[in-house]
């Protein structure tokens, strides 16, 4: 599922896509219409990633729902949100039976029949499948990587921290050079 990135803000109609960051908001377009907006930090955001349905013994992320829903419906459009809350309920529980009766209410399956459609229309509910190609692909760009890190490993040498006896002095400018000797007559009185 494709519901990285995907809002849902309070107060706003419909979804949203995350397009761009500003400085203290983030800019956002509309599944629904294709505008944008800034979606400031004093908004109530949620990123349908994050959003769990209470069951009776746990939460069910919203993307197994979406992938039940997939299934049941046969990627078609669900029911009409419009349509009565018993009708809801029953096709709700068709989807997800042991929904939390007490904690889950009316408005919030309409959301997610709503955001289902929603999705669903713009094609953002297909399964991510790698195949083997895709896997082995990957798995051979790392292993180049690796070699690459230890090729650059082993080529550059190590560098030893100044004041050490095995520095040349020869090698360097006069303000170098008393500066290392300072390092040196410190470090040495520091350690009597």
């Amino acid at each position: 599922m494709k519901l990285k990135g995907v809002m849902a803000i309070t107060g706003y109609h419909g979804l949203f896509k995350v397009v761009s960051q500003a400085k203290n908001s983030i800019i956002v377009e509309s599944l629904i219409d294709g505008k944008r907006m800034p979606a400031f930090n004093s908004y109530k955001i949620s990123s349908l990633e994050d959003i769990a349905v209470f069951t009776d013994d746990k939460e069910l992320p919203l993307s197994e729902i979406f992938k039940v829903m997939l299934e049941k419906f046969e990627k078609k459009p669900s029911i009409d949100v419009k349509s009565s809350n018993n009708e809801l309920i029953k096709a709700f529980s068709e989807v997800v039976p042991n929904y939390d009766k007490n904690r889950v209410y009316v408005s919030d399956i309409k959301k997610v029949f709503s955001w289902y459609n929603m999705l669903l229309a713009k094609d953002m509910l297909k399964e991510e499948v790698e195949t083997k190609e895709e896997v082995t692909s990957t798995e051979t760009e790392k292993t180049d990587v690796e070699k690459k890190i230890t090729k650059v490993a082993k080529t550059t040498k190590t560098v030893k921290p100044k004041g050490t006896k095995t520095v040349k002095a020869t090698n360097k400018s006069k303000s170098q050079t008393k500066t290392s000797v300072v390092r040196k007559s410190s470090s040495s009185s520091s350690s009597k």
